[in-house]
């Protein structure tokens, strides 16, 4: 008797054990592709907004008068962010002269946000628009006093490795369309990283004007 009883329990327990284990494999049947489904659409999305930076930074150089196409790869053989050349009656850049502006405000300003990056194009364009600067800006990235480049990115080689990002493309966009926050600013460093010496200079012989990020702008 107590044999019967104990295998009635038994087949009891696995009856119940078995439905439980059915109910489970239908539950996880509708969950998993709804988790799947969530997935897809914040992908989706993610995807929806990485096209939106990417129509931002075009139309940012509609405009920026450039006229020559679009670059995909730099002189030292690195590939950088497309960017559009359009006319623009402006400011107009040689395909040389906008390679040399895309460049050293990424390796000048690639840490910093979209405006710090907006500062160095336009320190760049002011001095080409400065008697006391070169007339280009190939000329105005390359220049050398006293045998010391003007730009340390030029200096140190970074200036050939940079990508040039999204973000920059945009800032060099708006410089080019007649954006200019820098106050006239002909100078900029960064006191953190900069020579003391060289800082000394700055503050005795330059008018300071502000800082943004890790720069400190000058004229």
């Amino acid at each position: 008797m107590y044999k019967k009883a104990l295998s009635l329990l038994i087949v009891g327990n696995l009856v119940v054990l078995m439905g439980y284990i059915c109910v489970m494999e239908l539950s996880g049947a509708r969950v998993l592709p709804q988790a799947a489904g969530q997935l897809q659409l914040e992908l989706e999305e993610l995807e929806e907004k990485a096209k939106e930076r990417g129509t931002v930074a075009a139309e940012s150089l509609q405009g920026a008068s450039i006229g020559l196409g679009i670059a995909d790869v730099a002189v030292s053989g690195q590939r950088v962010v497309g960017y559009h050349l359009m006319d623009d009656s402006r400011r107009r850049l040689s395909e040389e002269d906008m390679e040399a502006l895309l460049r050293i405000v990424e390796a000048e300003a690639g840490s910093e946000d979209e405006d710090g990056r907006l500062l160095v194009a336009n320190v760049v364009l002011n001095r080409v628009d400065s008697e006391r600067f070169p007339e280009t800006v190939t000329e105005v990235v390359f220049q050398r006093e006293n045998g010391v480049n003007q730009f340390s990115p030029v200096a140190n080689g970074r200036y050939y490795t940079v990508e040039v990002s999204d973000v920059t493309v945009s800032a060099v966009g708006r410089a080019l369309m007649g954006e200019n926050i820098s106050e006239g600013a002909l100078f900029f460093a960064a006191r953190k990283y900069a020579d003391s010496d060289k800082m000394k200079w700055f503050d005795e012989n330059l008018t300071f004007l502000f800082s943004h990020g890790g720069h400190e702008f000058f004229k």
